[in-house]
C-alpha cells in the first residue's frame, strides 16, 4: 500500500454546499476514545452529529490499548484502596514531567478528573476497587489502580506527593482491554441519536471567506460528496503509520521500531487541519519504548552505555528510560544484574539476554565496553546500594541492591536488537475545548480537535504516564464536542 505521503489536502470553497447539501451541527472525524466521547457530548447537548470512521468499525487506535486511564484527584478507586491524592498534587506531577506545560489544560483535566472518572463509569461498566502493587507495564488481572508513570521517581517525587493514577478498565491482560469502554460508548451513541457512517473517511475541509470551517468532504469507496457542518472535530488519530510524515517530523520511529497503531494513524486529521492554518505542536517527540521489566526485580540491576556508565535511574517509566537509551551514543545500553537478582528464566522477550559472565572483565570484553569502565561503575553502585543510597541518579531505595553475586547477566538494550516499539504524540495546537489554533494564537472557526491528533497533556516519551492518551483523549473529546455543539 503506498503511503498517504504529506501533502495537505485541498480545501474547498463553500461555494460547494449547494441549496441541497446535508446539514450537521456537528460533524466529527474518527471513532476512537476522542471521537467518540466528543459525539456523545455534542449530541446530548443538543446537537445533530454526524460521525465518520474509515473503518468498517469502531474503536481505532484506542481498541488496541490495555485499557488505562490516567486519573486522579480522589477517585472512588482510589480512596477505596486507601490512597489519598488532590487535583493539586496531580496537578503540580504533571507540570513537573510536561516539557512545555500548558497550565490552563492541565488544571482542567486534574480538576475535572473526578468527574470524567464518573462520566466514564455511567457509560455502563466499573473499574475494580482494588491496586496493583507490583512495578509492570500494566496489571496482568482486572486490578484497579496501579503506579504508571514517574511518580515515584526522582525528581518528581519531591514536587508532588506520589500516588497511583493509573486506572484499568476490569479486563485482564495487557491489550485490547478498552473494547469494553468502546462498545458501551457506541451503544450510549446509538441511544443519543448520531449518525455513523462506517468506510467512510473525510477527505477535505470546507471553508467560507472569513477562514471559518464550514463543512466537510467526504469519500467512501468510489462514493464522493461534501455535508455542511456548523463545526468539524477531528478525532482521527496521529500519523505513525505514515512513513513520509515520519521521516519528516520522528525519524526516530524508524524500520528498527515496532510502530503501535492501526490502519489508519496516517497523519489525515493532523493534514486536514493543517491545510486551513492550523499550528502543529511537538510532532518530533514519539512515545518509544522497551520495556525491561518485569520481573520488577530486574529493576534492582544497573543500565549502563557504551561508555560503562549509568545514565537514567533503572526504577523509572519504561518509555522515560527508552528515551534516555534513544540519547546514548548509537542508542546503545546494556541491563546488568547478578545472578541474585537475575531471574532469567522468567525474563520477557522483549529484551533478549546477551549472555551471563563469571567476570566482569570478560563482559567488558564481550559487549566491547572500556576496560574497566563497567568494574567502576558497578563498584561504586554497589557501595552506595548496600547503604540505600543513589547519589548519582536517586533511584528510589527499595530497588536498590548490590550486584555482587557473579555470574552477572547482560540483557541487551540497544536499539535493533531489543524490541523498542513506539507511536507518535504531536498534533494540532488547540485551546483547552479543543478549538484549533494557528501560529499567532488565534482560533480556526468552526474546527475542534482532539485526541492523537490533537497537542495536549501527552508531549514526549520522559514525562508520558500510561494512561494518559485514553485519559486526555476521552476528557479532551468531552470538551471539544460540547464546545462544538454550543458555538453560537
Amino acid at each position: 500500500m503506498s503511503s498517504p505521503g504529506t501533502a495537505l489536502p485541498e480545501v474547498l470553497d463553500a461555494s460547494v454546499l449547494g441549496e441541497g447539501t446535508e446539514r450537521y451541527d456537528v460533524v466529527v472525524v474518527g471513532f476512537g476514545i476522542a471521537g467518540g466521547c466528543a459525539a456523545l457530548e455534542a449530541a446530548r447537548a443538543g446537537a445533530r452529529v454526524l460521525l465518520l470512521e474509515r473503518a468498517a468499525v469502531h474503536g481505532g487506535t484506542s481498541s488496541m490499548s490495555g485499557g488505562h486511564f490516567y486519573l486522579g484527584g480522589g477517585t472512588a478507586v482510589q480512596r477505596a484502596t486507601g490512597w489519598e491524592d488532590s487535583p493539586e498534587e496531580m496537578y503540580k506531577y504533571l507540570v513537573a514531567v510536561s516539557k512545555e506545560p500548558e497550565h490552563d489544560k492541565i488544571r482542567a483535566y486534574c480538576e475535572g478528573s473526578v468527574e470524567h472518572f464518573d462520566w466514564l463509569e455511567s457509560l455502563g461498566f466499573e473499574f475494580e476497587r482494588s491496586f496493583y502493587p507490583e512495578k509492570a507495564v500494566i496489571q496482568p488481572g482486572t486490578q484497579g489502580l496501579m503506579f504508571t508513570g514517574n511518580e515515584k521517581v526522582w525528581p518528581f517525587k519531591e514536587q508532588a506527593v506520589p500516588a497511583p493514577r493509573g486506572h484499568k478498565v476490569p479486563v485482564p491482560g495487557d491489550t485490547e482491554g478498552t473494547r469494553i469502554v468502546l462498545d458501551l460508548l457506541k451503544e450510549r451513541i446509538e441511544e443519543a441519536g448520531v449518525e455513523v457512517r462506517y468506510e467512510t473517511g473525510a477527505s477535505h475541509l470546507v471553508v467560507d471567506g472569513a477562514g471559518a470551517v464550514v463543512g466537510i468532504g467526504w469519500r467512501r469507496f468510489e462514493e464522493s460528496g461534501v455535508v455542511a457542518a456548523g463545526a468539524v472535530v477531528l478525532a482521527a488519530g496521529g500519523f505513525v503509520m505514515n512513513p513520509d510524515m515520519v521521516a519528516e517530523y520522528t525519524p526516530a520511529l524508524g524500520s528498527k521500531l515496532f510502530t503501535l497503531g492501526s490502519t489508519y494513524d496516517d497523519g489525515l486529521g493532523i493534514r486536514l487541519g493543517r491545510s486551513v492554518g492550523a499550528q502543529l505542536k511537538h510532532m518530533e517527540e514519539p512515545f518509544i519504548t522497551a520495556p525491561f521489566y518485569p520481573p520488577s526485580i530486574l529493576l534492582t540491576g544497573l543500565i549502563v552505555n557504551s561508555e560503562g556508565k549509568r545514565f537514567v535511574a533503572e526504577d523509572s517509566y519504561h518509555s522515560r528510560t527508552s528515551q534516555f537509551v534513544m540519547e546514548q551514543p548509537g542508542s546503545a545500553a546494556y541491563l546488568i544484574v547478578d545472578s541474585e537478582h537475575g531471574e532469567l528464566a522468567s525474563y520477557s522477550m522483549l529484551v533478549p539476554m546477551i549472555d551471563a559472565f563469571d567476570t566482569i572483565e570478560e563482559l567488558e570484553k564481550e559487549l566491547g565496553l572500556p576496560s574497566g569502565s563497567v568494574q567502576q561503575t558497578l563498584d561504586r553502585y554497589n557501595e552506595h546500594a548496600a547503604r540505600g543510597e543513589d547519589p548519582d541518579l536517586h533511584k528510589s531505595p527499595e530497588w536498590l541492591a548490590p550486584q555482587d553475586t557473579g555470574p552477572w547477566a547482560a540483557f541487551d538494550l540497544r536499539l535493533g536488537h531489543a524490541l523498542y516499539a513506539g507511536f507518535t504524540l504531536g498534533g494540532i495546537r488547540v485551546t483547552v475545548d479543543g478549538q484549533a489554533q494557528r501560529p499567532d494564537g488565534s482560533v480556526i472557526d468552526g474546527l475542534y480537535a482532539a485526541g492523537a491528533c490533537a497537542s495536549n497533556i501527552a508531549q514526549d516519551g520522559k514525562g508520558y504516564c500510561s494512561g494518559t492518551q485514553l485519559g486526555e483523549g476521552s476528557f479532551f473529546g468531552r470538551r471539544a464536542g460540547l464546545a462544538a455543539a454550543r458555538r453560537p
